[in-house]
């Protein structure tokens, strides 16, 4: 009998995240510091939000675009944090997270065939993304001597007559690198040069540490180019509510609502309402959460240093990013040797693309306490492997 399996997924490589959890799933006493999750549950008056919506029957659809009530808190959020306006009626669509946000982004504006400029160490899905929407990743290698972010260099020598867009995720997953104004210009300019949109993933933007991070969209004459994602999961400890949200020019956002309608209807209702709670009270849980992982921060960079490992050091997101080439290891290896030995589960760089290879990517959304006693193992490791 013939495979009723399409080529296309087929050919569609599996993530190189997944295995190391899978593995992991299976022992005992394991310090996972591969998640990209935080470790804090749900602030409880968000909560209370969401489960007074319940108790009071809200629990049908609600508008494709989500509720007005949300999209208004998110047009006043972008709009009070970066001064950037959207029309809450017709240029915001709320989404089952920033990963279905993106796969409508992309299919909304690309044509079989069309390019998509793709920012490499980014998260694993970015480029499988691209492939399902039908177009064709073409990646572009951000590197450590440019502290990971794009040049306008690099993009300009990537595009040809069939691109149709560049998509960057800064803060960075799983680099922890943020994009500076100075290169933020040199991709608008590549953008307005060759006619581009430019999707901008920005879910980490209120995790960055010591920078301010700067809106795609503000940026001069980028407004109309821009598609804007982020969402919930990241700052507010949501990842399980699954509300994203992105935000464009009102026809590019009719595209999407039209592909959101036949997808998915609408994201879910007890989730909207949790989610209009975080973003009109939750500032202070924010800023807790951000200080925390600053803590942790500087601890596993400076412990990764210590040990030999020399550490990027990240202004964004909640990820180390540490070069691990002294133990003369591939990324792979080190990775299943670190978890097999001292049952300390990271993920190999090169899982996030080419030039991730040679590095590994430690979260520290785990507990101070446990991030210590990682530390302590990987010690122990580095003695019989460094």
């Amino acid at each position: 009998m013939r495979s009723f399996i399409s080529q296309s997924v087929q050919n569609m490589k599996p993530s190189g995240i997944r295995r190391y959890f899978d593995i992991a799933a299976t022992m005992e006493n394991v310090i996972t510091l591969g998640i990209g999750e935080p470790n804090f549950t749900t602030p409880d008056h968000i909560m209370r939000a969401g489960i007074d919506s319940l108790m009071a029957g809200k629990t049908a659809y609600t508008s494709n675009s989500g509720t007005i009530e949300l999209r208004r808190g998110i047009a006043a959020h972008i709009e009070r944090r970066y001064g950037v306006h959207y029309s809450p009626d017709d240029q915001v669509l709320v989404t089952v997270g920033v990963s279905e946000a993106l796969w409508l982004a992309l299919k909304a504006i690309l044509d079989p065939g069309d390019e998509v400029l793709v920012v490499q160490p980014c998260f694993v899905a970015n480029a499988a993304a691209v492939e399902m929407a039908g177009g064709v990743p073409v990646i572009v290698n951000a590197l450590i001597e440019d502290e990971f972010q794009v040049t306008g260099a690099q993009l300009e020598a990537a595009v040809t007559p069939r691109t149709k867009a560049i998509l960057i995720s800064y803060p960075n997953n799983p680099t922890g690198a943020i994009l500076d104004r100075e290169h933020m210009l040199q991709v608008a300019a590549v953008a307005e040069k060759h006619d581009l949109m430019v999707i901008s993933d920005e879910i980490y933007e209120r995790l960055v540490y010591g920078f301010e991070h700067i809106c795609f969209a503000a940026l001069p004459n980028m407004y109309e180019r821009t598609i804007l994602l982020s969402g919930m999961s990241k700052s507010y400890a949501m990842t399980g509510w699954r509300i994203g949200y992105a935000t464009s020019t009102a026809p590019i956002m009719d595209a999407m609502r039209k592909l959101h309608q036949y997808l998915i209807m609408s994201a879910p209702t007890i989730g909207q309402h949790a989610a209009l709670q975080a973003l009109v009270s939750g500032e202070d849980d924010v800023e807790a959460m951000r200080q925390e992982y600053d803590r942790r921060r500087r601890l596993i960079v400076g412990g990764f240093n210590d040990l030999g490992l020399t550490c990027f050091e990240p202004r964004g997101a909640f990820y180390a990013f540490p070069n691990i080439e002294a133990t003369g290891m591939q990324d792979e290896e080190f990775c299943e040797r670190l978890l097999m030995e001292e049952q300390v589960a990271v993920v190999p760089g090169s899982a996030f693309g080419e030039s991730g290879r040679g590095f590994v990517r430690a979260s520290y959304t785990n507990s101070y306490e446990n991030i210590e006693e990682a530390l302590n193992r990987m010690e122990r490791f580095m003695r019989h492997h460094g």
